[in-house]
């Protein structure tokens, strides 16, 4: 069977969401635009609009502690870290030194600066050291660790709390029958174990690459 490839959201509608959005900040796009222009990765970031989705939705439920599972260059960290209380903090967990780096000298360049604590190493050895419970969590890390990911958070969350995964429909390919690729059957089984838990109420938006959020009952 041939590989399913979509653009899950049309360019042209996109671009006009984007276009009747509140812009992005001048350190977010400044971020935006060196890491499209240096990361090989760079499609990885959230993005004009799913970053302001994200700001919006930590500023709705105003969260004191936020756990981030994969930092890349930093966009996500400073979009969420928007909505946090007064003393609120968001850590952030990401793998790659170069990347972490990247990360911490526009963190040291925002105003929430004080809010944002990066940790760089491997998420499933620190988590468990910072023995904290989360209002938000939000998962963008390798997608074959998205279960255990949960797993180790969950406990963790509190009631009504929020985790948010990224990159669900994992480029269109989780429609296929029998997905190939590791990536996109990892997501697949991630989607299946979420949406068949009894402790959980779970949305899926059709937004970037696929957004689900899922909150504690």
């Amino acid at each position: 069977m041939q590989k399913i490839r979509l653009e899950i959201i049309n360019p042209q509608i996109q671009s006009y969401a984007e276009k009747y959005s509140s812009p992005e900040d001048d350190l977010l796009k400044e971020l935006a635009a060196f890491t499209k222009a240096n990361h090989p990765e760079h499609n990885m970031i959230s993005g004009h609009l799913q970053g302001k989705l994200l700001t919006m939705f930590s500023c709705m439920i105003q969260p004191k502690r936020i756990l981030e599972i994969g930092t890349l260059t930093g966009y996500s960290a400073l979009c969420l870290a928007k909505g946090l209380t007064e003393n609120g903090k968001i850590h952030t967990i990401e793998l790659r030194g170069k990347d972490a780096g990247i990360a911490q000298n526009y963190f040291n360049r925002s105003e929430l600066c004080t809010k944002i604590i990066l940790h760089i190493g491997d998420a499933t050895e620190i988590i468990p050291k910072l023995n904290d419970v989360w209002d938000l969590v939000f998962l963008d890390a390798d997608k074959t660790g998205y279960i255990n990911y949960f797993e180790l958070v969950f406990p963790q969350l509190k009631k009504n709390g929020f985790f948010v995964a990224d990159n669900t429909l994992f480029h269109g390919q989780v429609l296929e029958q029998s997905p190939k690729g590791k990536n996109a059957k990892a997501i697949q089984k991630f989607n299946e174990y979420i949406l068949n838990r009894n402790d959980v109420e779970v949305v899926m938006l059709s937004v970037r690459d696929g957004l689900t959020l899922i909150q504690k009952m």
